[in-house]
């Protein structure tokens, strides 16, 4: 019962603030950049809530195992819409710091997505299950790490050139939320207690959103 207090609390907390800042700076941010850091926490918002509502649901009701398959979708869903929001900040990077060329990253950025995608909708993870299996849940999140990498490297070249006081610490939040997250990919099958990473984790997203909120609020 506790756990599912203070899970449910916290989920309403990030996803109110995801959402919330989300279609606040899509709907009034007058820059561009201001309304793609909104599309970004509106999608991550958006595609989490079908993993945590079910999670909240099944910690209420009969637990997690009896509700596998609500999840496993959840699960499916967030892992392509994370991949979305990884896409989505490439893209204030070339904004943020007017990149104009970088066709190449770009193929690769894009090509990376897709092959993550196309490993998520495999039927080999078996996301009905409650336990998946864990040869696919590393390779799905092979190139999902290869973007993260490239984001982390990217951010931090142009953030200190630039010396931008809102996202120089962009690199450290995704390394945050990588670093946290992996993990739990490898090690929570064997070790539940790891999935309590999950919360930094999504602290390290709140972080992000927080940078763009931050453009939003200074009138960007």
């Amino acid at each position: 019962m506790i756990q599912a207090i203070a899970e449910t609390i916290f989920d309403i907390l990030y996803l109110g603030f995801a959402l919330t800042a989300g279609l606040t700076m899509l709907r009034k941010g007058k820059d561009p950049l201001v309304r793609k850091a909104g599309l970004m926490a509106a999608v991550l918002g958006a595609g989490d809530a079908f993993h945590l509502v079910p999670r909240s649901y099944a910690l209420w009701t009969a637990g997690l195992e009896a509700n596998a398959a609500a999840l496993g979708i959840g699960k499916l869903i967030t892992s392509i819409t994370m991949t979305i929001f990884y896409l989505i900040l490439y893209y204030i990077w070339r904004e943020r710091y007017q990149i104009t060329d970088q066709k190449a990253l770009t193929g690769t950025m894009w090509g990376l997505a897709a092959l993550r995608v196309l490993l998520c909708l495999l039927p080999q993870n078996q996301w009905l299950t409650y336990r998946q299996p864990l040869l696919f849940g590393v390779l799905r999140n092979i190139p999902f790490a290869i973007i993260g990498v490239i984001i982390i490297v990217i951010f931090a070249r142009e953030t200190k050139k630039a010396e931008d006081p809102v996202f120089r610490f962009m690199p450290l939040a995704v390394a945050l939320s990588f670093g946290f997250y992996l993990p739990v990919v490898l090690f929570s099958g064997v070790a539940p207690a790891v999935g309590m990473l999950m919360i930094p984790k999504t602290m390290a997203y709140v972080w992000i959103v927080s940078m763009g909120w931050k453009l939003y609020r200074q009138g960007a």
